[in-house]
């Protein structure tokens, strides 16, 4: 199989002492299996192979096969774990906040109670995980799509020595929330976001044209099956259960006041850690902390607020490899594909997408592990469940550098400092 995509090398092109893949044209030598030019992304093996006649025997030791000399394997650059510093209370906690934060007066005492502690304690825990990068925010987690932004998966070509070049560019984007380098011939993944009245292929073409990238493939969201950034401190991620999806029926939408918007930019922020910190949002937004509440409430009745959590910095937190797991599944089986993926409590997101000639695979699935080994275990378990469904073929795209990770901020002037999220 190809390294790229996994195309039938049994049904390629030979010539001159090579092979070509039927797929999306990648190249390697019939006696080495090395990789001759993109978009392979690694050797193949290859066998002492004798010919007799008309018969083939194929020797049963691997031959040593060359790496690819055009990109030589990517150096993992990614922030390093802190979670050693973490103990049994800290790793409740965390979990506590992500799963479900109390919306409600006090709630650092609801979850001191929670976890057997103090709320002076849960405070100074807090604010110390804050410090060492493993919370990253505590916040309302607003639906972008529900506000009316226009978001997309993006993944480009670029050149390897101008990928940080081009990096630096696409990052300077106030749209752009994530940006990862990526183990694969299409070698940058960013998700950018615009306001409704901005038009997101005509900012996307502008902004990759300034990065200079080769190829563009723009990948929205077709159809989400989940979306739940969950990561469980406490458990071996390989071994966690499986969850029902609840698909609650939102109440019916009535457009963004003025006034929706004011609050969301007051109340976006990371929550403050003082004892009432609902209370101060409040204030600042000049309504009664109950007024807060009730229009949290109908926010997220609305599905314009998914809910109120701890977000985590995932590799500070112990979850080091982010394997992105995309898989080719046919086209009448794709909404039970998501089912199926959408029910491990180990994936984060779980979309629908577009496919193109060079990128054959339309179903995405995302998985944070502690290690690259156990990325790999979780996606062969999937991929066993989805095998009734004519599935073979899959590729674990892993970051191998993080570019930018912030949020997008809602409704305010993306020509202004305030735009960047810090």
């Amino acid at each position: 199989r190809c390294s790229h995509a996994r195309g039938p090398l049994v049904d390629g092109e030979v010539s001159n002492g090579t092979v070509t893949c039927p797929w999306h044209s990648a190249q390697f030598d019939l006696e080495t299996g090395a990789a001759l030019c993109a978009p392979a992304r690694g050797p193949v093996p290859a066998y002492q192979v004798k010919i007799e006649g008309d018969t083939v025997l194929v020797g049963p030791q691997k031959l040593e096969a060359q790496a690819t000399p055009e990109e030589p394997a990517q150096a993992v650059e990614l922030p390093a774990r802190v979670d050693d510093q973490m103990d049994a209370i800290d790793k409740k906690l965390v979990n506590t906040m992500q799963w479900k934060f109390p919306v409600v007066s006090r709630p650092w005492q609801v979850l001191a109670e929670e976890v057997g502690t103090t709320e002076a304690d849960v405070l100074q825990r807090i604010g110390r995980l804050r410090e060492i990068g493993v919370v990253r925010q505590i916040s309302p987690i607003f639906d972008t799509r529900k506000l009316g932004y226009k978001s997309s998966l993006v993944a480009v070509r670029v050149a390897p020595e101008r990928l940080e070049e081009a990096a630096a560019i696409v990052n300077s984007h106030p749209g752009v929330s994530h940006n990862y380098r990526r183990d694969h011939y299409f070698n940058m993944w960013f998700t950018i976001a615009v306001p409704p009245e901005q038009d997101l292929e005509t900012e996307i073409k502008r902004l990759t044209d300034r990065a200079g990238v080769e190829k563009v493939r723009m990948l929205p969201t077709l159809k989400m099956y989940k979306i739940a950034v969950k990561l469980d401190m406490e458990q071996d991620e390989t071994k966690v259960g499986k969850e029902t999806q609840k698909y609650v029926k939102a109440d019916e939408l009535r457009p963004l006041s003025e006034r929706d918007k004011e609050l969301i930019r007051a109340t976006q922020d990371d929550l403050p850690l003082v004892e009432e910190p609902f209370k101060l949002l409040a204030q600042q937004a000049g309504i009664s902390e109950d007024e807060l509440f009730a229009w949290f409430d109908e926010m997220q009745r609305m599905n314009y607020l998914r809910r109120v959590a701890a977000i985590l910095r995932h590799q500070k937190a112990g979850f080091t490899d982010n394997g992105m797991i995309t898989w080719k599944v046919p086209e009448d089986k794709v909404d039970e594909a998501g089912r199926i993926a959408a029910a491990y409590s180990t994936v984060s997101h779980c979309y629908r997408r577009p496919v193109y000639e060079d990128w054959p695979y339309n179903f995405f699935s995302m998985v944070h592990a502690r290690s690259r080994e156990n990325a790999q275990e979780i996606g062969r378990q999937i991929a066993e469940e989805l095998r009734p469904l004519g599935v073979t073929e899959y590729v674990i795209l892993f970051s191998t550098k993080e570019f930018k990770k912030d949020r997008v901020r809602y409704f305010v002037d993306w020509n202004q400092e305030e735009a960047v999220a810090q």
